[in-house]
Formats: structure tokens, C-alpha cells, sequence
């Protein structure tokens, strides 16, 4: 089955629809383009990174998607420095956009992806709760996107032909023992490094790229957990509550997982900025609830 015919017959909403279909088809721009655009930009985006050229060029592929569908109000990329308002827009959707995360593995030829969120009222700023739909796209030695919209997790790959095509439906995370630690261990809190020390008497194996969207996959397909927590030097984590956090933590929650800042759920956490970090778990429940015993998440 095709992703427009999965869309369809699971009832997702007309636009949603149109705008995952959009992005779903640019990203084979953005997978033809790590040929010709692998080198690094003269700019830094709103974090203060060196942008690598395929984040700007990713950044605006997508962003004049956006702005050509007619259907999206609003986009929050991470490659913008303020919320890009679409004037001449007729739809309400709010969309958030992390062009192309963990770019720096470009470099090496590791795998790296493009996250989004989607907001029906068009008001990116909401809590991740409000959310209506999330994907992401992982460019890997296979393309494939992985979306919901809050009606189960479903994978799809990219065929020799362009077209994404149904590998796996109504994903469930399973029970497995893979973890994925962000952060230099010298900088995890005390607390943080108790709890991982338990995975690892348990049996846990460390797998991490150093990619949030291909680590995650390896969690959504073996089961286990992503951390990039609060460090010593860095309280609030590395990764972006709007871009990345709150569009995983939908997809994870969908596939039976749970996401969390280590004291309160992603999701009820209202933005006050676009740049806004957290520390980030996400992944089975067996290790949220783990997690919890040293954290103490409420």
C-alpha cells in the first residue's frame, strides 16, 4: 500500500494528509542533494551552530513546500530564527520542522533525518498535547518515514520507483535492551548515572550514533530507551522541545512508549521559546518507569 493510500484509509484529515504527502515527496530532494550539497555553510541558525549546506538547503525545500501548499499558517523550523507566518495561506496548520537532524554525521556517511509536528489551529507555541500528527523521515542505506496521527505508528519505505511503500503497521515498541545515552558520561548528574548503570546490570547494550532519528528507530524496532538527559554543564539538555522533543514523543506514546524531561511528561510542557531545550527519555515504559525510581518524575 502507498503512503497516500495509508492516509486515506486510516481517516487522516484531508490537510494533515496533503502536508505529510509534501514533505514526503521533497525529501527525495533533500536524499538526491547529500551529493551535491555536503559541505558546510557560511551561517549559523538561532542555537548558534555552524549550518552544514544541506541544512539550508533542506530548510528551504521544505519551507517553500510549505508556503506553496497554501494550507500551512505557520512553520517553526530549527534553521529559522523566528516563526514563519504564510500570509497568503487558506489552511490552519501550524507546522514544525527540524530540516535535517544530526547533520553533523554528514561528514562520516552515518544516517541522519528530518522531523516534523502538526498543529490543526496553527499555533506551534502549544503544548506538544495539542499536537495532531508527527513524522519523521530517516535517511538511511533505505529511506523510510514513519508518521501518525494519533490513529497508531506505521512505516513506510521509499521503492526504486519513488514512492513510499507499507513495511510495518501499528507499531508497537517491544520489550528489548538497547539504549541510546547522549551527553559525556563525566557530565551525567549523579542520579542520571545511577539509572544507567542499572540498565547496564541488566544487560542493556549501548547503541548510539550520535543521530536522534536513527537511534530512535533502533528503539521504536528493538526496544529500549533514547537519553540525551540534563547535564552538570547543561541543565536543560541539548535537544529542542518544539522540533524534536514533542513530535517523538507523539510518535513514541502512539507505539506504546512514553516521553519524558525526567520530571514531567514532554507533552505538558508549554514552549516559551523557540531555541528551548530539555532533557529527553523516551522510550518503553518498563524503562520510564525504571528511570523514575532515580529521577523521581512525579
Amino acid at each position: 500500500m502507498l503512503l497516500q493510500e495509508h492516509l486515506k484509509e486510516n481517516g487522516v484529515e484531508a490537510g494533515m494528509s496533503k502536508i505529510m504527502l509534501l514533505l514526503s515527496e521533497k525529501s527525495r530532494l533533500v536524499q538526491k542533494a547529500f551529493y551535491t550539497h555536503s559541505g558546510v555553510a557560511s551561517t549559523k541558525n538561532i542555537h548558534g551552530e555552524t549550518q552544514m549546506e544541506l541544512d539550508t538547503y533542506s530548510d528551504m525545500v521544505f519551507m517553500k513546500a510549505m508556503e506553496k501548499s497554501r494550507l500551512v499558517k505557520t512553520v517553526a523550523s530549527e534553521e529559522q530564527d523566528e516563526i514563519v507566518e504564510i500570509k497568503k495561506a487558506k489552511g490552519s496548520y501550524g507546522v514544525t520542522l527540524d530540516p535535517l537532524d544530526g547533520s553533523s554525521l554528514i561528514k562520516t556517511n552515518l544516517a541522519v533525518g528530518t522531523i516534523a509536528g502538526f498543529f490543526n489551529e496553527g499555533d506551534v507555541m502549544e503544548k506538544g498535547l495539542r499536537m495532531d500528527g508527527a513524522m519523521y523521515i530517516l535517511y538511511g542505506p533505505i529511506t523510510s518515514l514513519v508518521y501518525t496521527a494519533k490513529k497508531g505508528v506505521h512505516e513506510f519505505v521509499l521503492s526504486p520507483k519513488g514512492k513510499f511503500v507499507l513495511k510495518r503497521e501499528n507499531i508497537q515498541m517491544p520489550e528489548g535492551k538497547i539504549y541510546c545515552p547522549g551527553g559525556l558520561r563525566g557530565e551525567w548528574t549523579e542520579s542520571h548515572k545511577k539509572f544507567i548503570e542499572d540498565l547496564e546490570q541488566q544487560g542493556y547494550k549501548l547503541r548510539f550514533s550520535g543521530g536522534f532519528v536513527p537511534d530512535f528507530q533502533q528503539i521504536l524496532t528493538y526496544g529500549g530507551l533514547f537519553t540525551y538527559p540534563a547535564l552538570n554543564n547543561a541543565p536543560q539538555g541539548k535537544l529542542r522541545l518544539i522540533f524534536e522533543a514533542n513530535p517523538m514523543a507523539l510518535i513514541a506514546e502512539q507505539a506504546g512508549g512514553h516521553g519524558t524531561n525526567g520530571v514531567q511528561n514532554l507533552r505538558d510542557i508549554k514552549p516559551e521559546s523557540l531555541s528551548q531545550r530539555t532533557p529527553l527519555y523516551l522510550g518503553g515504559k518498563k524503562e520510564i518507569e525504571l528511570m523514575r525510581k532515580y529521577l523521581g518524575e512525579q
